[in-house]
């Protein structure tokens, strides 16, 4: 009772996996088309921490702005009207920690009541001209942080760039599975369809109809986990796109019918953003030693005040005759002397080197610290990109021998299932070339992918993105 190869896939096996299928998705979902660059692109404009980060440096921008002020002087206006008594009094005071009364008047035997309006107007300006560089030294650390926080954008937008291809390709991966696993439940299916058959004839035994229905078992469970794989693939990829959806992104498997051209970068490993990002962490760091050691220089500042005062007691005023006493309120409030100041002074706190001696060698050991950071990545970088380049030989090697295995497999799982029939060779046998024949299937599916992840991974350690995304589009 034997029968011819075609006969293997039966259409209730088909019937059979487009129910298993239909099972694994509760609701049908709308397939949207997205290509590489089209998902980074999305990415980019979309994923909340890469805004966040475009927020800091504008804090930043804002910031040096901020300090280039400083060269500006202070000049500050003040209108004040007040009412109350003007009683003196000889002996000292200390208004420490409290509101002081700045009256003034004559000194009488008694005290006295007599209230009236009064009035202070003045304007005030104080520059300070020459700082020693101080004020320059927080521009330029300001500027240091601009930079920082440039380079922090720069070199997060590289990262996820990285991250957006890496997870795209990963799920072109994830899809070949899903099909992969489909052809193999097929094949598990149409064996077990024909050594049962051939069981109840009685031309096979029966524990070879038990076997074949494990295997099934186990390829729709495999199935089951490479669905799952690939619809943890879509959430992965829709997080880094910073969207929410429950379509089904649907990757371009252009990549699947080539294999890139050119695999050597001209960039240096200094080149990449990544540690770029790290030598600007280092300059901020060595700037604000800078700004905190400079902060114990002195300062020549000039100032100047003018004044005008208005009082409703005059020069003549007598507490016990009432002379020169107004209780008006414009006579309290129009000015009737002036004054004004003007001069130079140089300030300096002498106790200040003590202060801040620490403050500075503290700083000098976190630049040490961020320069040993540097030195490791670079380090790390340099190490991936040598083994990025033994990857990409050993994938296109790859390349190269999975059509000679796929081939291979296929003709001994022919092979093994004719002998099966003939009752030349065992269950076991026909399984196991099954296996292998399933194997070599995956190898040939995403050996096109394994040799992209591995120009990515040279990408990723060189800094070149253009090096993957120009051959990848």
């Amino acid at each position: 009772m034997q029968q011819n190869k075609g006969s293997w896939a039966k259409p209730s096996v088909y019937l059979f996996l487009g129910l298993s299928l239909a099972a694994l998705s509760s609701k049908a979902q709308e397939r949207v088309p997205i290509t590489l660059s089209k998902a980074i692109d999305i990415g980019i404009r979309n994923y909340p921490y890469l805004k966040a980060k475009q927020n800091y440096l504008n804090a930043a921008q804002a910031l040096t702005r901020n300090a280039r002020n400083e060269y500006l002087p202070n000049v500050i206006a003040s209108l004040q009207q007040n009412y109350g008594t003007i009683n003196a009094q000889f002996g000292p005071l200390g208004a420490v920690g409290t509101l002081g009364v700045s009256s003034s008047g004559p000194f009488a035997n008694q005290q006295s009541w007599n209230a009236a309006f009064g009035g202070l107007y003045l304007v005030s300006t104080n520059w300070e001209v020459y700082t020693f560089g101080r004020v320059h030294s927080r521009v330029q650390l300001s500027v240091a942080q601009e930079k920082r926080d440039s380079a922090d954008l720069e070199q997060e937008t590289f990262v996820h760039r990285i991250k957006i291809s890496g997870s795209y390709l990963n799920l072109l991966i994830a899809k070949q599975l899903v099909e992969s696993g489909k052809s193999n439940l097929v094949r598990a299916q149409a064996v077990h369809e024909s050594v049962r058959a051939r069981a109840k004839s009685g031309l096979n035994a029966g524990v070879d109809s038990s076997l074949t229905k494990a295997e099934v078992s186990g390829a729709r469970l495999s199935l089951i986990e490479f669905v799952t794989n690939e619809q943890t693939g879509q959430r992965q990829l829709a997080e880094l796109l910073g969207i929410s959806t429950t379509e089904i992104l649907d990757p371009d498997t252009a990549l699947f019918t080539k294999i890139p051209r050119i695999l050597t970068t001209r960039y240096e490993v200094h080149q990449n953003p990544q540690l770029r990002f790290y030598r600007t962490r280092v300059d901020y760091a060595d700037q604000l030693s800078a700004t905190i050691q400079k902060s114990i220089l002195p300062g020549v500042t000039l100032f100047g005040v003018y004044q005008a005062r208005a009082s409703g007691f005059s020069n003549s005023y007598n507490p016990e005759s009432l002379v020169g006493y107004n209780k008006g309120y414009w006579d309290g409030v129009n000015p009737s002397r002036y004054n004004y100041v003007a001069g130079v002074s140089l300030s300096w706190n002498m106790i200040s080197p003590i202060k801040i001696g620490q403050q500075v060698n503290a700083q000098r050991f976190i630049e040490a610290g961020y320069q040993n950071e540097y030195e490791q990545l670079d380090q790390q970088l340099q190490n991936q990109l040598i083994l990025s380049d033994q990857k990409i030989n050993n994938t296109l090697q790859s390349l190269r021998e999975v059509p000679v295995q796929f081939k291979a497999a296929s003709e001994a799982y022919i092979q093994k299932s004719v002998l099966y029939k003939n009752g030349l060779t065992t269950i076991v046998d026909l399984q196991q070339a099954l296996y292998i024949l399933n194997r070599a299937e995956i190898d040939l599916r995403v050996a096109n992918i394994n040799v992209w992840l591995a120009l990515l991974q040279k990408a990723a350690a060189s800094g070149d993105f253009d090096l993957f995304i120009n051959q990848a589009q």
